[in-house]
């Protein structure tokens, strides 16, 4: 059916929010205009809900118009904010005698600012955590529909989350960059980038850049091994090396490094450290030169790419396509290259992590990129 024939939507919902949780990714504005344009063409009212859950929490709600969504394909960021810290089920309210924080359930008060607006559903742009805090609301009677997010692509159940892409591409201009310094000054370069738990910015912008050494949490690795192959490098004529290394890859028999722990956030671990740390032991044992760069948050910020824009948008317009069709608590996901649906929580306390024979890292390993270990056909014998 034609959308010229089909205006009003078959599940009766006249009014829904939408939300972006957790932390921000290039494509959220997509997202939104994409659920705003589908919506008000179906005569459905959309309220944006800032900053998360704690627009709910403190009743910031406001209507959201075409005119409101124009043109914000091309921005980076949120035009409703988000926050990773207002789970509604656990939300600190102030800190104990021994200055532990203190958590409070406020989902009832997010119900009533709910019901004052009137709102049917809610559209729920994020990660796990974000789907996770959803669950309240969905069991108390409000649909909520998720769109997954978050630049790491560690979403369970969906091939690929919108803002990896952009990631990627930042990470891989970086590495590029680092390539010529490296050659000048004959250096090690380590450049440490995002990912949690999951490889996969780290695999991809690691395979695109050609770097020699690929270090992702899924392989820990032998430091011996890596320095190994810098050396190698330098006894061939090579006199640089490139590291793309994962913010949560672990030296075998080592653990993760730690940057700090934040006890107010429902994911309070903030990984970071590992690229001096091995800067540092690399240039100790092998008396090579070596530095190292953090790209940290610039992977999140900037214009999303083509790639990013067009998932999004087809994630946005999936959403509404569920909400008007009846389906209730689902998340839009992308399987096969087909996009598709599952339980809105199915995500939860989930990560979906590289496999170790991915056909990518088969690939790398095929052209001789070391990832620390003795696998695959390459020993870790570089060429670049």
């Amino acid at each position: 059916m034609s959308r010229a024939t089909d205006r009003v939507p078959t599940s009766g919902v006249k009014r829904i929010g939408v939300l972006t949780g957790g932390g921000d990714c290039p494509g959220l504005n997509a997202v939104i205009r994409a659920v705003v344009k589908d919506a008000i063409y179906f005569g459905i009212e959309v309220f944006g809900i800032e900053d998360g859950f704690l627009g709910l929490i403190e009743d910031r709600v406001r209507p959201l118009t075409n005119d409101l969504v124009s043109n914000i394909l091309i921005q980076g960021g949120t035009i409703l904010g988000s926050s990773n810290k207002a789970n509604p089920q656990a939300y600190p309210v102030g800190v104990d005698s021994e200055g532990k924080p203190i958590f409070k359930d406020l989902t009832d008060v997010c119900m009533t600012h709910i019901e004052i607006h009137g709102l049917e559903a809610i559209v729920c742009i994020g990660g796990d955590g974000t789907m996770s805090a959803a669950k309240p609301f969905a069991d108390r009677g409000i649909n909520c529909i998720g769109v997954p997010k978050t630049i790491d692509n560690d979403l369970w159940g969906s091939d690929i989350t919108f803002g990896f892409q952009t990631a990627v591409g930042v990470a891989t201009e970086a590495l590029d960059r680092v390539h010529t310094t490296a050659a000048s000054h004959h250096r090690v370069m380590v450049v440490e980038v995002m990912g949690r738990n999951a490889g996969w910015i780290a695999l991809h912008a690691g395979v695109a850049s050609g770097s020699d050494v690929i270090l992702i949490p899924e392989i820990p690795f032998d430091l011996d091994m890596v320095c190994q192959t810098c050396i190698a490098r330098s006894q061939r004529g090579k006199r640089f090396s490139i590291i793309c290394c994962s913010e949560g890859a672990v030296p075998r028999g080592g653990e993760q490094i730690i940057e700090r722990i934040d006890p107010t956030s429902p994911d309070p671990i903030r990984l970071g450290g590992i690229g001096k740390w091995l800067s540092n032991q690399i240039e100790d044992r092998t008396e090579i030169e070596s530095r190292y760069v953090v790209l940290g948050h610039v992977q999140r910020g900037g214009t999303p790419c083509a790639g990013d824009r067009v998932l999004a948008t087809l994630f946005g317009h999936h959403a509404m396509k569920l909400l008007r069709m009846g389906k209730r608590n689902r998340l839009v996901v992308m399987q096969g290259g087909e996009l598709t649906d599952v339980e809105i929580t199915a995500a939860a306390d989930k990560q979906r992590l590289v496999p170790v024979d991915h056909p990518l890292i088969q690939a790398a390993r095929g052209v001789s990129t070391c990832f620390g270990d003795s696998g695959g056909d390459s020993m870790c014998i570089p060429a670049r």
